[in-house]
């Protein structure tokens, strides 16, 4: 233990001792134009054969800089954002000291032009085992929340109720910055604190490594969060609105120095959400028919809070601290008319009014470790722990008023105190033992406890008593411990990465007040493969595996009752066991001057799949999720971009499945066979005055379930934006669901009964603008949530 500690020590402690005949160079960084001095200009000492930096700093608030090398060949460059990059490669050596004096840099509009170019196309990256997508600044996304920004995103759709799927399917592990988060879980709808313009980009992870968690049988979406680190001081402040009502200010602050980089987010807001929906259930043994036609507001007060620092020990450690605190204030009011027949007379009608509070507080931590080794950028060491809390204390009351026929049955109340918090340990070694070869290994721990007491009232005389049947006490906790190791292999032409994840899932789940609970312990291994072949430059081969798990989510295994419509009620099942797929891919990637084309054939086998089965007893539909069976499905994926011209560029993504379902669940046999398909196409137009406009549409098919059928639709988006006083303004205007179009219908028919659901949110318009201070152009924030 001794020996380890003290190799621990000289492994994280920079040595100080200098072996070699070290060279001193000092100089001042001057804006050329208005010779003043430029603070933290980037000054590089680099290799003259293989441009690997050996050195490096920054200037100091008068410009001035000095810094040492041990080697006796290389080159300086000293860089700012904005000025024309200096390589100096003569210069003179006297006694181990080298002044450069004055250097110069030249602010030129072309490169800065070309930064801001580079900076607002959405672009995307394909990696050996991820594609990434760049959201730059997407004019239709202007005002848009995380879940909506999705939607703009190939392979991923949204549907109506906030279920995210990728390909089709909806086993999806969301991630931020590359960890779990109570902001992407799908129970706590926090996703919509996320605003688009705090988004750097989403990656899409189809056929995930084994260095990523195993969670996600469709694979992991992982959105990465904007952190500014330009140099000096900079900020922006935006501000928007838009009907329904849409209202945020957002403020970004970043503060770099040469040995901290502080940031901040601040945004708050309102905003509303109305919805139509329409039910229908019709007893075919009774001939009675209930029919519910209703519209909900769900309004919103929120504020959001995300502070941070970086801090810089030395070149090679950097410690990163940061926090998130969200506050919400909920209020839902809703009105539903339910109509009650038989055989086409009416009998009865009565509406249910109904008024819900809640507020939510959020908020995360995250402590993170970074060791850079001295002899490849590449090679490092990570270890962070993670931290949230998510909690809700929500009251709902519905009032039931007869307006024709027989009294309405009594009113209802529900009383709830949810909480929900994780930790995550998490160590990750990263080596580049070759030019060629790199290897990976880490482990993590994961803790997650919720906790969801629930109380369902009737009232009765004026008197509210207890419902026994639906009140209850619901506990989860789960713990997974995994260990991954990886190893890749990267030539001119040729890549593959093989790795393998090892998990261990404990979960208790109990109900406190019945006593009934629920333990399941399981271990898995989960390999994973890719292979890459450049066939030119223009021409690329890749092909993965990987085998996954979707774990029931806490909202997927509550049994609480959700009684909005008393005649269509959504539980959890305690019971519920994980799905595994084992997923295959072979993707074709072509990439010119004007245009890059992608296409990919996948095969999914999911086993123990979850879906959403409806139980019809008493005219009630209660809809549970369940595992039935097995899904094979076979795809194809093609995405395409092609920019003719300087004004125009126009993208598009289209993806078709086909899937054999067989299962059997209580002597009901749920064999069938059916497909799916989605397109999405964009044009992006360049105007006069610095004015863009973006138009983009999207379709789903109408697809078969277990059950029934849902249907598709078609939808457009409209975004228009202006940059003024070259780029630290912007106006941004959008029109989302520009038709109103975009209607979820789904239909279970069945031999003895027949369901049918309609939801409908209708057009949004959004108008706002952002302003910058300091480097660079204005980050817009509007707060948008779905």
């Amino acid at each position: 233990m001794k020996h380890l500690l003290l190799i621990l020590i000289a492994t994280i402690i920079p040595s100080a001792i200098i072996f070699a005949q070290s060279t001193t160079i000092s100089g001042i960084v001057i804006d050329e134009p208005s010779g003043q001095p430029i603070p933290y200009a980037t000054i590089a000492i680099m290799s003259p054969t293989t441009n690997k930096i050996l050195a490096g700093t920054t200037s100091k608030d008068d410009g001035s800089f000095n810094v040492t090398t041990d080697s006796s060949a290389f080159i300086i460059e000293v860089r700012f954002i904005g000025f024309i990059t200096k390589k100096i490669e003569t210069f003179d050596i006297i006694d181990g000291k080298i002044n450069l004096g004055k250097i110069l840099l030249s602010n030129t509009e072309h490169s800065l032009d070309q930064v801001q170019v580079t900076a607002e196309k959405s672009s995307v990256e394909f990696k050996l085992d991820k594609r990434v997508f760049n959201v730059g600044s997407d004019l239709t996304s202007s005002g848009m929340g995380a879940m909506d920004l999705l939607n703009n995103v190939p392979s991923v759709n949204v549907d109506i109720e906030g279920i995210i799927s990728l390909r089709g399917n909806s086993g999806v592990q969301i991630l931020i910055n590359g960890k779990p988060s109570v902001l992407s879980d799908e129970g706590s709808n926090a996703l919509g604190t996320i605003s688009a313009d705090m988004i750097e980009s989403i990656e899409v992870i189809t056929n995930p490594s084994a260095k990523y968690e195993a969670e996600g049988s469709a694979g992991i979406i992982n959105i990465i969060l904007k952190k500014e680190d330009k140099k000096a001081f900079n900020g922006s402040i935006s501000l928007n609105t838009g009907y329904p009502n849409n209202h945020s200010i957002g403020v970004s602050l970043n503060q770099r120095t040469e040995k901290f980089n502080l940031f901040a987010q601040l945004g708050a807001g309102y905003r509303t959400r109305p919805t139509i929906r329409k039910t229908e259930n019709i007893n075919h043994i009774t001939g009675s028919e209930i029919y519910g036609l209703g519209e909900e507001s769900k309004s919103e007060n929120f504020y959001n809070v995300i502070l941070g620092t970086d801090i810089y020990l030395n070149d090679f450690n950097t410690i990163t601290v940061s926090g998130n605190y969200m506050y919400e204030i909920e209020d839902e009011p809703t009105i539903t008319t339910f109509s009650l027949e038989n055989e086409g007379y009416l009998l009865s009608q009565y509406t249910r009014t109904g008024a819900t509070s809640a507020t939510n507080p959020k908020y995360q931590f995250d402590v993170q470790y970074a060791k850079q080794f001295k002899n490849h950028k590449d090679h490092n060491l990570l270890f962070s722990t993670t931290g949230n809390f998510f909690g809700k204390k929500q009251t709902s009351e519905y009032i039931n008023e007869n307006t024709l026929g027989f009294s309405a049955p009594d009113n209802q109340r529900i009383e709830t105190d949810f909480y929900q918090s994780n930790y995550a340990f998490k160590l990750d070694y990263t080596n580049p033992i070759t030019k060629k070869i790199t290897i990976e290994t880490g482990g993590i721990y994961e803790l997650n406890n919720v906790g969801n007491e629930y109380s369902v009232l009737d009232q009765s005389s004026d008197v509210w008593a207890l419902n026994t049947n639906l009140s209850n006490d619901f506990n989860f906790d789960q713990k997974v411990l995994g260990l991954y190791g990886t190893a890749s292999y990267e030539a001119e032409k040729w890549g593959v990465k093989a790795g393998l994840r090892f998990e261990n899932t404990d979960v208790q789940t109990l109900l406190a007040t019945t006593n009934e609970s629920n333990s399941m312990n399981y271990t898995n291994l989960f390999p994973s493969a890719h292979v890459s072949y450049k066939i030119s430059k223009q021409y690329s081969l890749q092909a993965g595996y990987s085998k996954r798990i979707y774990r029931p989510r806490m909202w997927d295994l509550n049994p609480f009752f959700n009684i909005q419509n008393t005649y269509s009620v959504r539980k959890g099942n305690p019971e519920l066991m994980p799905e595994f797929a084992d997923s295959y891919e072979i993707t074709g990637i072509f990439i010119k001057e004007k245009i890059s084309l992608n296409a990919s054939v996948y095969f999914l086998h999911t086993v123990d799949v979850i879906e959403r089965v409806s139980f019809f007893e008493d005219d009630i539909n209660t809809v549970t999720p369940t595992n039935i069976g097995t899904r094979d499905q076979l795809g194809i994926e093609l995405n395409a971009k092609y920019s003719p011209n300087k004004w125009l560029t126009l993208s598009g993504d289209f993806n078709y499945g086909y899937f054999n379902r067989v299962g059997t669940f209580e002597d009901q046999v749920f064999d069938f066979n059916g497909d799916k398909w989605s397109s999405k196409l964009t044009a992006k137009i360049k105007l006069p005055a610095d004015i863009e406009v973006e138009l983009s549409g999207n379709q789903e098919s109408r697809y078969a379930t277990v059950q029934g059928v849902n249907s598709g639709f078609v939808y457009g988006n409209i975004g228009l934006r202006k940059k003024l006083w070259k780029g630290k303004g912007v106006i941004n205007a959008s029109v989302q669901d520009v038709f109103a179009s975009r209607i979820r219908e789904s239909i279970v028919d069945q031999p003895d009964y027949y369901l049918y659901n309609y939801g409908q949110r209708g057009r949004f318009f959004t108008i706002g603008f952002s302003y910058s201070f300091g480097k660079g152009e204005a980050m817009t924030y509007s707060g948008k949530r779905r």
